[in-house]
């Protein structure tokens, strides 16, 4: 395992190589996950780039330090850790807060951005009394309290199956995240709008949704879209919140598509 200190904590992370020139993609999780839920996707993408995945604050293996937190204070989390590994010009792909996290990056840290991949997320989600009842919910009753009705926004009723045996496994992962970590970013949420952010970026962006999404549904990904000019937008057919779980062959393939357009488009 490997890990840095960065900004007081502890940041657990994965680096797999390839070979020079290659270019660098970093994944970044979303709410109430670590950094397994790319690794289906990861191992299709193993030798085609450079490959960074890591456990944002209050995450998996990663410390938690001062919650609750700012979205800048994850943004200067991956941006320390980029830093610390000499990576520049990386291209970022982002689910949920994920997303987020990289609309900010690109946004306060462009030398570290080439490309970004925005999955199932947004420029603002949910509303102040929406993340405040969360909040309540959780510190009274833990995430276990809530992780049906979390669950049923993450993946299709398919996936939710008895006898599907990741479907259990990954209600393991939701309902062992820190408490104050999983609610420390539901405060960055809470309080994140990046619709300057989005509106300024000029770099390659694709958008990606499942067609089952239940936290940040096509049309309020699509909205985020057409906030950047240029950006593709693409829907994956029999996923929701999560396609690298559902859908890891279909996301991959689109991202070996947009890394290879990307280069083209450069020379």
């Amino acid at each position: 395992m490997q890990f840095a200190h960065i900004n007081e904590i502890a940041l657990h992370y994965q680096e797999i190589g390839a070979a020079e020139g290659r270019p660098t993609l970093v994944f970044v999780n979303s709410l109430g996950t670590d950094f397994r839920i790319w690794r289906d996707v990861v191992v299709q993408l193993a030798g085609d780039a450079r490959i960074l995945t890591y456990d944002k604050r209050g995450h998996g293996l990663s410390g938690i330090g001062d919650a609750p937190y700012a979205m800048s204070d994850h943004v200067a989390d991956l941006a320390g850790l980029l830093d610390h590994l000499e990576i520049r010009d990386a291209i970022i792909c982002g689910v949920s807060v994920g997303g987020m996290i990289a609309l900010g990056l690109a946004d306060s840290r462009p030398d570290l951005v080439s490309k970004l991949i925005l999955c199932d997320t947004a420029h603002k989600i949910g509303t102040p009394d929406f993340w405040n009842e969360r909040i309540a919910r959780i510190e009274a009753g833990g995430i276990a309290g809530m992780a049906d009705a979390i669950l049923e926004r993450w993946f299709t009723p398919a996936f939710r199956q008895p006898e599907n045996a990741a479907f259990a496994g990954y209600r393991h992962m939701l309902e062992r995240q820190p408490l104050a970590g999983y609610t420390g970013t539901c405060a960055a949420l809470r309080d994140a709008d990046l619709t300057a952010a989005a509106l300024k970026l000029a770099l390659p962006v694709l958008c990606v949704v499942g067609d089952q999404d239940g936290s940040t549904p096509p049309d309020l990904v699509k909205s985020l879209a057409d906030l950047i000019t240029g950006a593709r937008f693409e829907i994956i057919s029999d996923a929701g919140h999560l396609p690298s779980i559902e859908q890891p062959e279909i996301l991959a393939g689109l991202v070996k598509q947009f890394m290879a357009t990307a280069v083209q488009e450069e020379i």
